[in-house]
């Protein structure tokens, strides 16, 4: 049987085509017996071409159908021919050849399962399948043959086979490289190590996509094999990341779609309760134009409802069938339940269950149901009853309880924290298993900001790039100008819109003007995002590797890294030490007519160079 090739004359050149195109070859599976009879008589040492090797042997001429798709396959690879990779490839040609005899079928039918035993799973089963003469170079040599003549690309299962030296073979290191650095620009821009041109990893994994495609250039990765590589496990854990990254720039570049976000650690969706009240609740969450998380956590705050309804009060499952005895009966029971009391999940509760509930907690439920039924009214799905106002008050023996509790961090352990950040170095900041994951200049100017803006964790991950402004005697001056001292320039920032408000400017120490502008200076550029609040397309001032600083980072990262450095325990008497936290003691210091500790006052009274923590003893409060 004569059979034309993939990528034969006739058919669309691609850009890489393999080195068996336009040739013509008898792919019939069955090996003859004359063309086994010479493979035998030619023997291993004339097969592999040894010293005595007899060119003239008349077995060469009867074998020759099988073995001219095996010196094609040779002759195409990529690479310098040294005399050690010839003698590696003339040993796979008798490899491959003594195989065939022996199994009586060419490699044109072999199956995966019949390449994946010659090549072995392991180097070790490798030599244990392979003759003794075969060595360790062979087997490289021997998965680029399985690869062009077997369609073989199973290279998940040979254990950690090295599939960069038979991609290099294939493709062509030059092509390669070329195909890489577009894809190494767009990481080295967003601050990716894999944009460095030292590093082996991306290489690896894109090889590896390039190997499954049967294709070497980028713009042929497509989402459904990036979707399959994930789907069937075919990386290590430890390469993920990297095709996560690469998935990301070949979406940039306009090739694929972006990787879509896990669920990471959040939980699932909350459900249960009376199935009409479950349905009015999406219904609600589907339509309100609040705040995600808002939204999220009056949904969670309902459902709760839902589970009451159910088990007290079935017949008031729809919402039209509310009264103001209904209400009453809720604004009751919610009086009088306890942490755990129609819940979906008791995980965190830990020893609280059983306990009341606490005020803020009660009024969060009536707050959530309150909403819910004024915006249903508004909207008319609902006949106006009663005024959710009033039939779902809170009650003054709740409200009375209620009030500003700021929490404020201990004078000495916030000076020790002042300490510790201003002191942050390299050594301190967290690592993972390929380094730090962050500049130290960025984490610098996060945890400054933390220390001393007084913004919630939301402003501070939401600040947009050229937030600093200085200004001197009311003009604007650059923040690196040495025409005037830090100490008399005025240091502005601008706070993007927020919980409460709109947007403001505020002054601020110069510590963290400088801070900031350290950051900027070295800031690789990034694409725009979509502000979570506004909906503007904003350059945000943390970002890197094209990913935002989550507003958790503060409390899972930078706080616990402080609490360390510092040598104080995250947390204290009035709870854990979070990001909300040093806003309050920001705020009651300025209530207390006690100015926040300056940088200037904090070198004083550590001296003039802070390598170790200050002592306990508080200062006295200076007043205006």
């Amino acid at each position: 049987m004569i059979a034309a090739l993939p990528g034969a004359a006739g058919a669309p050149a691609p850009r890489w085509c393999s080195p068996l195109a336009g040739h013509r070859f008898d792919t019939t599976v069955e090996v003859r017996a004359d063309e086994a009879r010479g493979i035998v008589e030619l023997g291993v040492r004339n097969l592999r071409r040894l010293q005595y090797h007899d060119r003239s042997a008349p077995g060469w001429t009867t074998i020759g159908r099988v073995l001219r798709p095996l010196e094609v396959v040779n002759a195409g690879l990529d690479g310098p021919v040294t005399q050690h990779r010839r003698r590696a490839m003339l040993d796979v040609v008798a490899l491959l050849l003594l195989r065939c005899a022996e199994e009586g079928r060419t490699f044109w039918g072999w199956t995966e399962e019949e390449w994946v035993h010659l090549l072995g799973r392991d180097q070790g089963e490798f030599h244990r399948n392979a003759p003794a003469w075969a060595g360790d170079e062979v087997r490289p040599y021997l998965a680029a043959h399985a690869y062009l003549l077997g369609s073989f690309t199973g290279f998940d299962r040979l254990g950690s086979f090295q599939r960069l030296t038979p991609a290099r073979q294939i493709f062509g290191r030059d092509r390669l490289s070329e195909e890489l650095v577009q894809v190494r620009d767009v990481l080295a821009e967003w601050g990716y190590r894999l944009g460095r041109d030292n590093d082996t990893l991306l290489p690896m994994v894109a090889c590896r996509l390039f190997l499954l495609n049967r294709s070497p250039h980028v713009d042929e990765l497509s989402t459904e094999l990036f979707d399959r590589v994930r789907r069937e496990r075919l990386l290590p854990g430890a390469q993920m990341n990297t095709l996560h990254a690469l998935q990301r720039a070949v979406s940039a570049l306009g090739f694929c779609d972006p990787p879509q976000q896990g669920t990471g650690r959040h939980s699932a969706r909350a459900t249960g309760g009376a199935p009409d009240w479950e349905r009015w609740v999406d219904r609600w969450h589907a339509t309100s134009t609040l705040t995600p998380r808002t939204r999220s956590g009056i949904r969670s705050n309902l459902l709760k409802v839902g589970r009451w309804l159910q088990a007290e009060d079935p017949d008031a499952a729809d919402p039209a069938d509310w009264t103001r005895q209904t209400c009453a009966a809720w604004v009751a029971a919610l009086d009088r339940m306890n942490v755990g009391d129609y819940v979906q999940r008791t995980v965190g509760l830990k020893d609280r269950i059983g306990k009341p509930l606490e005020a803020s907690s009660k009024e969060g439920q009536l707050a959530a149901l309150r909403r819910f039924f004024t915006d249903c009214q508004e909207w008319e799905w609902l006949p106006r009853r009663f005024d959710p106002q009033r039939a779902l008050a809170t009650p003054r023996s709740i409200a009375a309880l209620l009030g500003p509790n700021p929490r404020v961090i201990a004078d000495e352990i916030w000076a020790k924290l002042l300490w510790a950040g201003l002191d942050l170095d390299q050594e301190d900041l967290p690592q993972t298993r390929s380094g730090h994951f962050y500049p130290i200049e960025l984490v610098r100017a996060i945890t400054v900001t933390w220390l001393f803006s007084g913004l919630r964790s939301d402003e501070i991950a939401r600040l947009r790039l050229g937030c600093i402004r200085w200004q001197h005697q009311d003009a604007p001056i650059p923040g690196d100008s040495d025409q005037v001292l830090a100490r008399d320039a005025v240091c502005l920032l601008d706070v993007p819109t927020h919980k409460t408000g709109t947007a403001f400017t505020k002054p601020i120490d110069p510590i963290l003007g400088q801070a900031i502008d350290v950051w900027q200076a070295i800031r690789p550029g990034q694409p725009l995002f979509v502000d979570r609040r506004t909906g503007e397309q904003v350059n945000l001032l943390f970002a890197f590797r094209a990913r935002r600083i989550s507003s958790s980072y503060i409390n899972n990262t930078v706080i616990p890294m402080l609490c360390r450095k510092a040598g104080v325990p995250a947390t204290d008497v009035r709870g854990n030490i979070t990001s909300h936290r040093a806003r309050s003691t920001i705020a009651s210091q300025l209530y207390n007519a006690k100015e926040p500790m300056t940088l200037f006052e904090l070198q004083a009274w550590l001296g003039t160079a802070p390598r170790s923590p200050p002592s306990t003893t508080p200062r006295s409060p200076r007043r205006r």
